[in-house]
């Protein structure tokens, strides 16, 4: 089969591993203080809202890959018409359909604290607002597998010959999903880090003798966490726009670009802003000193997780040659003969940035022990980047030997060329749904209403007896109303 110069397949994201939760009990350190007691039945199914997570969580870490047995689970109607992977994109909807019913559950015993409905007998350490705050990156960690499991599921599609038109913009469409759910995790995080770990840095008291906040419990992890979401939303947003020139460009291969083929300086600045996310995602993440691994878990550490920090790492590297791949090709389609010389720059610097990545065995960090077949076409990727850098490298200084003449700048005279990233997307931002009880939940507030409105019928004045305000008519004889 010809090779397509215009390669669209993203990287694959970051696999979260999602974690698992010890057993709690809310009636064990909550006491409702109410007169009738009216949250004796919120409190357990707040408790058992979080036992039906924690039953799916343990699930995700035993369930094999090949399993279908959950099929009846699902219940996610995005997900209707997106191809499943086995039990584990099962699952993964599964979360985030009990974290969206529990998450309420637990605003709710939060709010009552906070009005004084409930009181608590003991309390958990570290804290309801650090629970919020894991529920909550939980969540979204289940949000961004989903979106890579549904990536996976759609494979190389928009190099398949014989897809038809309307196959290939359903897979497309399944793409706009991922994106969403990739631009809602995001969303999470920011909240995350703006409102929740504020609010628990402001409410936590004296630390027992040795705690260390872990992480996920930063502000600069979870504004990292936002950053990286968005980065691997664009990513597939980048997939997308190429999907249609990267068929045309299978059928016809080799430069010059197909007419269906977007602009390729609005791709490179697509990219550019990727990297520019994940490099400030990559900062915020140093900023986390590395503390003592705990005793208790050895899977985890004061630190962020080394696989993520490399993931970045290699994302930043591998989007920093994407750009100057389709900086080049803007020069060599668009800029005529005075950009000759340019094009075959930018096209020796992504070879070259390609080259060591490939060399170095990069470009490979998805997750820890990440899944072999996974592995493979992340490296299949750098590949394919390679390869198509080397066809329009070939093709512009072919050119530009034969015709423009022009010279090559130096690597810095190209950096200073380079202009500043596009978003081609946004963050979806949380708004969390009202407290599932108590005070701000939607019953709450309508007995409120209603209370308002009684009293407001009591205070009002009997309307006026129509036998007393009436004038009495006036005749029409002479003199009629007047008095003597």
């Amino acid at each position: 089969m010809a090779y397509s110069p215009t390669v669209t397949s993203s990287p694959l994201m970051f696999l979260y591993e999602l974690p698992t939760s010890g057993a709690i009990s809310f009636s064990d350190f909550c006491n409702d203080l109410t007169v009738n007691k009216r949250h004796v039945i919120d409190i357990p199914a707040a408790t058992q809202a979080r036992a039906n997570i924690r039953s799916v969580l343990k699930d995700n870490k035993r369930t094999d890959h090949e399993r279908k047995d959950f099929l009846q689970l699902v219940k996610v109607r995005t997900l209707s018409h997106v191809a499943t992977r086995g039990a584990q994109m099962i699952l993964r909807c599964r979360c985030t359909q009990l974290f969206e019913e529990y998450l309420p559950y637990l605003r709710g015993i939060i709010e009552c604290l906070a009005h004084d409905e409930i009181a608590l007998k003991s309390e958990p350490f570290p804290g309801l607002q650090a629970e919020l705050a894991f529920s909550l990156l939980t969540y979204a960690f289940s949000l961004s597998n989903l979106a890579r499991t549904t990536v996976i599921s759609l494979g190389r599609y928009e190099f398949d010959r014989a897809i038809t038109e309307a196959d290939r913009k359903a897979k497309d469409e399944q793409l706009n999903i991922a994106v969403d759910f990739l631009c809602r995790a995001s969303g999470i995080y920011s909240y995350v880090a703006d409102t929740v770990i504020p609010q628990w840095e402001t409410q936590m008291k004296a630390a027992p003798t040795g705690f260390e906040i872990p992480p996920e419990l930063s502000s600069e992890v979870n504004t990292a966490l936002a950053k990286l979401a968005l980065a691997d939303a664009q990513t597939l947003a980048i997939r997308k726009y190429l999907s249609k020139a990267a068929f045309d460009s299978n059928i016809v291969p080799g430069p010059p670009l197909p007419v269906s083929h977007p602009s390729p300086s609005l791709i490179a600045k697509m990219h550019l802003e990727c990297t520019s996310l994940y490099a400030s995602a990559r900062s915020l993440v140093k900023t986390v000193g590395t503390r003592k691994r705990s005793s208790s878990s050895p899977d985890s550490s004061g630190e962020v997780s080394s696989d993520l920090r490399k993931y970045l790492a290699d994302q930043i590297s591998l989007h920093s040659a994407l750009s100057h791949k389709w900086l080049g090709v803007e020069a060599g389609e668009k800029g005529g003969s005075q950009r000759g010389g340019e094009a075959v720059g930018y096209m020796t610097l992504a070879k070259k940035e390609l080259q060591e990545l490939k060399d170095n065995g990069r470009g490979i960090s998805i997750a820890k022990g990440g899944e072999k077949d996974v592995k493979d076409q992340l490296k299949q990727k750098i590949a394919d980047e390679l390869d198509s850098v080397n066809v329009f490298h070939k093709y512009y200084k072919k050119a530009n030997d034969t015709i423009h003449f022009r010279p090559i700048p130096s690597q810095a005279d190209l950096q200073a060329k380079i202009p500043t990233g596009v978003m081609a997307i946004a963050t979806k931002k949380y708004v969390p749904r009202p407290p599932a009880f108590g005070p701000g939940s939607v019953a709450y507030i309508q007995s409120q209403a209603a209370a308002v409105t009684l009293n407001e019928g009591k205070a009002s004045p009997p309307p006026p007896d129509d036998t007393t305000t009436r004038s009495a008519p006036v005749g029409t004889y002479a003199g009629a109303g007047a008095y003597f």
